[in-house]
């Protein structure tokens, strides 16, 4: 019955793939149909029916080898979880469509072919699905990881002067790189000043505020004197509200006045030169 299904879907499958895209396209929540090229799209569009086929004809070795190659394609394009299942979902109800259109079902055989729908839908939504999740956790975390080495990175700005720009959300683990990175590019640029910068920091709490400390006490161990710039007004509340108590740092609220005051502490100054 399996493989009748499997030749069915094989024997109709562009007019099934068109009547899916239809409805895939009315779904509004995913832009994958509004700005991917046709071209694209048909083959994408291709390889899922292949896919589908595959999961009933195909060794599971096979089947597996397509379908992770399938999860990467479709999370680089940006597919939801529930695109996915949608997607699915779509195209069991636009199969059961054409194969009633078709008289292909009637009353002696439908409970069966349901049956088998059923059966063969179930696994195949759960593999789909878990082979998308892995490939998915997969990327986030190769991009968490590329943005924690280029957001905890030590600069130097002139000599004797340090920036570190910190993006995101500060976590137990970036504090840690953080940490690392800030005592490394200290002692090898040979810091005397070091600005953190929390301008693209989006919240700081008890915890943040925490690491932020840890990590000024760490610079002032190796003879260097950390700076907290980038405070913005909301973050300035946060800070009197929750009573953290930053009075060991210098803090400013631009980079501008950060430099000015970096410049102070190392016996220089920015001045302005009278053109002749």
């Amino acid at each position: 019955m399996n493989k009748q299904i499997a030749g069915y879907i094989h024997e109709h499958l562009d007019e099934i793939l068109e009547k899916w895209t239809v409805k895939m396209e009315e779904e509004n929540d995913d832009r994958f149909f509004q700005i991917m090229s046709d071209q694209v799209i048909n083959s994408t569009v291709r390889e899922f029916g292949d896919l589908i086929i595959s999961s009933l004809t195909e060794s599971e070795e096979i089947y597996k080898v397509k379908l992770n190659e399938f999860s990467v394609k479709v999370v680089q394009y940006g597919w939801s979880v529930s695109f996915v299942l949608k997607a699915l979902t779509n195209f069991t109800n636009v199969l059961y469509v054409k194969m009633d259109e078709d008289g292909y079902l009637n009353e002696q055989n439908i409970q069966s072919y349901m049956e088998i729908i059923n059966n063969w839908m179930t696994p195949l939504t759960h593999s789909i699905v878990e082979a998308y999740s892995k490939v998915w956790d997969r990327t986030v975390q190769v991009q968490k990881m590329a943005l924690q080495e280029l957001s905890a990175s030590l600069i130097p700005m002139f000599d004797k002067i340090s920036v570190m720009p910190l993006v995101g959300t500060i976590d137990t683990e970036r504090a840690k790189l953080i940490m690392e990175n800030l005592l490394h590019g200290v002692v090898k640029h040979r810091a005397e000043v070091v600005l953190l910068d929390i301008t693209g920091v989006p919240v700081v709490d008890t915890m943040v505020a925490h690491h932020i400390i840890q990590a000024a006490d760490a610079v002032r161990l190796v003879g260097a004197k950390c700076m907290l710039v980038g405070i913005r007004p909301e973050i300035a509340q946060t800070i009197v509200a929750l009573g953290i108590n930053l009075n060991d740092f210098t803090t400013t609220s631009t980079m501008q006045k950060g430099v000015e005051q970096a410049l102070a502490l190392t016996n220089r100054a920015i001045v302005e030169v009278d053109e002749q």
